[in-house]
């Protein structure tokens, strides 16, 4: 997850050389705190973009607390994050979490 909470996609695809089934086995776990929640909550755009690129079902996916992705980007202020997803994924806007979609919060 250091390649997620730094933006280093060059040091992502280096993890996924090293074990090119990471991401079907994060997929796996029904409850979890992908890539994409850890990136998008830092405000790494690029890196959330790729990983939606990769795996969109990650933008679905809730952790433990309930929250997908793009819930925990806006409770941490990453608001361009946030704009540049949903630009390039407009569908994703009716994902629900904790509270709702993100047009609740």
């Amino acid at each position: 997850m250091t390649a997620a909470q730094e933006g280093d996609i060059d040091g992502f695809y280096a993890l996924v050389q090293e074990d090119s089934y990471i991401l079907e086995r994060i997929d796996q776990v029904p409850f979890v705190h992908t890539p994409l929640h850890v990136a998008a909550s830092a405000g790494h755009t690029r890196f959330a973009l790729e990983m939606m690129r990769l795996k969109p079902q990650f933008a679905r996916k809730q952790n433990k607390e309930g929250f997908s992705a793009l819930h925990l980007a806006l409770k941490h202020g990453k608001t361009q994050t946030v704009l540049s997803v949903l630009s390039a994924y407009r569908d994703i806007v009716r994902v629900k979490g904790r509270e709702g979609t993100l047009l609740h919060l």
